[in-house]
This record gives structure tokens, C-alpha cells and sequence, in this order.
């Protein structure tokens, strides 16, 4: 269908060498956009850009000057940016009262100011192009609480308003502005977990309807609609991608 089509945009995706973050470069790139795979790790960013055909920068989405430099670098060696995908993330899991100010910091910073720094970074090349597609990866702890999760939810509920917010800005300029709130996915972060908090894999499991753990790739659809011609009309939402654990009761 024409409006799945991204051929001939151009989307970065940080944090795009694993887990969610490759799975929506993979459904990028197999609807056309020329992906930018975009993270600390210059091995793994070199290895999953590989994979989909995209290119590998490198950048620490905690510095402003490196979110405006990937920007800038895209736009020089493909032309453009028409999409932009905020997915870089970190958890630090103990109880409220037990985390330092640093790690408190660490994490919304990564998680919710990075978002907000390369959303900005992006805006004057997104206007130029006519328009473009943001989005911004929250989490269930966008909905839902955990004693576990003080700074990481507190980072993913932000992420739910910043949308909002920034949707409601840019929309006079074509922006679109979309929040994905995955659920239980399989990945690196989610496995540490498992090991972290007892009986977590047999609850996410007993309240999931689907009866599964998400996979990165289940992410490559809702990539796809939100950063092309087909999510036009939807600004400011934020999705759940949760094999209905979310509506579970």
C-alpha cells in the first residue's frame, strides 16, 4: 500500500542496535527509509546497520552537542531527516529510598532529556523537509507504577507528556508526534529483570492475553505507521504494544 511506503525518507533511530530499537530499524528499512542505526556502541551499531542496510553513527544522547552533531551528520550524508526515533533507554531497578541523586539523574536524563534534546536537534530539519514523523518509545511504566522503578517510570510517564506537549507545538509545521508504550518484551533489559525480580517472567505471562513475551520485531508495524503518510491525522498519542496486558483485568 502507497501509505506504508518510506522510500526516499530518512530515519535515525537511537538505541537502534538491539532489542526495540533494532526491531523498528529492521521495519523501517524493509518499508524503504534509508535507517541511521545510532548508539554508544560502535560495534553493535556497525553490525545491525550492516543487517538492514542503514549506516552507523555513534553518539552519547546524554551530551546536547552529540544529538545536534548526529543530526547534522545524517543530513550530510543523506540529505534529509524525515523521521526520528527516541528509543534510547536504561533502567536501574532498586526501592525509592535507596537510589542516590546521580542514579536518579542517570536515568531521566537518558531516558526523557535525550528524548527532548534530539526531538529539538531535529525540529529545524523536519520543518525544512515539510514535515516529519517523531517517536518516542515510553514503556507500561507510563501507565502503571512499580516499587522497583521510581526514576525509569517517572522517565516513561514524562515521555507520555512531552509528546503530547511537543505534538501540540509542531503540528502547525506537519510534525507528527507518537509515543509507543511497549509491554513485556524480550530483550537484554527485560532478561535482567527476570533476574532481578522473583516470579516476574510467570506474572508478565499469566496477565499477557497474547500468552507471550513481545518480540523486538512485533515493534517493525507500528514503526512503519507511524512514520509514514498513513498516521497523518494521529498526533499525541501514545500506543500500548502490549499483547493486551494492558487492558487485562
Amino acid at each position: 500500500m502507497q501509505a506504508f511506503d518510506l522510500a526516499g525518507k530518512v530515519a535515525i533511530v537511537t538505541g537502534g542496535n538491539g532489542g526495540i530499537g533494532l526491531g523498528m530499524a529492521r521495519g523501517l528499512a524493509a518499508a524503504g527509509a534509508r535507517v541511521v542505526v545510532a548508539g554508544r556502541n560502535a560495534q553493535k551499531n556497525a553490525a545491525a546497520a550492516k543487517e538492514i542496510g542503514g549506516i552507523a553513527l555513534p553518539v552519547d544522547v546524554l551530551q546536547e552537542s552529540e544529538c545536534k552533531k548526529l543530526v547534522q551528520e545524517t543530513v550530510t550524508q543523506l540529505g534529509r531527516l524525515d523521521i526520528l526515533v527516541n528509543n534510547a533507554g536504561i533502567n536501574i531497578r532498586k526501592q525509592p529510598q535507596e537510589y542516590s541523586l546521580e542514579e536518579w539523574h542517570r536515568v531521566l536524563d537518558t531516558n526523557l532529556t535525550s528524548a527532548f534534546a534530539c526531538s529539538r536537534a531535529a525540529y529545524p530539519e523536519m520543518k525544512k523537509a515539510g514535515g516529519g514523523k517523531i517517536i518516542n518509545i515510553g514503556s507500561m511504566m507510563s501507565i502503571f507504577g512499580a516499587s522497583f522503578a521510581a526514576p525509569y517510570a517517572s522517565s516513561k510517564g514524562g515521555i507520555v507528556q512531552m509528546t503530547r506537549a511537543i505534538a501540540c507545538a509542531w503540528a502547525q509545521d506537519n510534525i507528527q508526534v507518537n509515543a509507543v508504550l511497549p509491554g513485556w518484551i524480550d530483550t537484554d533489559l527485560t532478561r535482567r529483570a527476570r533476574e532481578d525480580v522473583a516470579g516476574l517472567h510467570e506474572r508478565v505471562l499469566g496477565r499477557t492475553p497474547a500468552g507471550r513475551w513481545g518480540e523486538p520485531d512485533d515493534f517493525g508495524g507500528i514503526a512503519v505507521f507511524l512514520a509514514s503518510t498513513a498516521s497523518d491525522f494521529l498526533t499525541g498519542t501514545a500506543i500500548p504494544v502490549d499483547g493486551g496486558y494492558s487492558v487485562q483485568g
